[in-house]
């Protein structure tokens, strides 16, 4: 079994990281209490970044809670594209179980999956000369 970390090459760390995200957001999953934004990086595995506010989160115990079940659910996901993530929290989030939570970043990695993939383009295939041969 495959041990599941998070080390620090799989988050954004730095105001630039977000900065690339926010400019050149390619990806947008939306979720009634979620927004995914995304953009492809080269560094061939996804990175995340966490974005929970004080407007919507107002103690600090619950927007801990909410970002550990991110990061957790995050973690777990072993087939992510090589994307820089940022999850944003909305309103409503403070009413939602640890359940409920789990579910919807389920739902929402399994969406952004499938954008992905519908968003690259398709590989061309080097076509044969019609004809005969060589000769």
């Amino acid at each position: 079994m495959k041990a599941l970390s998070f080390p620090k090459s799989h988050r954004l760390l730095r105001p630039a990281d977000y900065g690339k995200v926010f400019n050149d957001v390619q990806l947008k999953v939306p979720h009634r209490n979620f927004l995914i934004l995304a953009t492809p990086n080269e560094l061939g595995h996804a990175r995340v970044g966490l974005i929970f506010s004080k407007k919507n989160l107002k103690l600090a115990v619950q927007r801990n809670r909410i970002k550990r079940q991110v990061r957790e659910s995050f973690r777990t996901q072993d087939d992510l594209p090589g994307l820089d993530i940022v999850v944003l929290g909305r309103q409503g989030l403070v009413g939602l179980d640890n359940e409920a939570v789990r579910n919807a970043l389920n739902e929402l990695w399994r969406r952004l999956k499938r954008k992905h993939q519908h968003a690259q383009p398709p590989r061309a295939t080097p076509s044969k000369p019609a004809g005969r041969g060589m000769g």
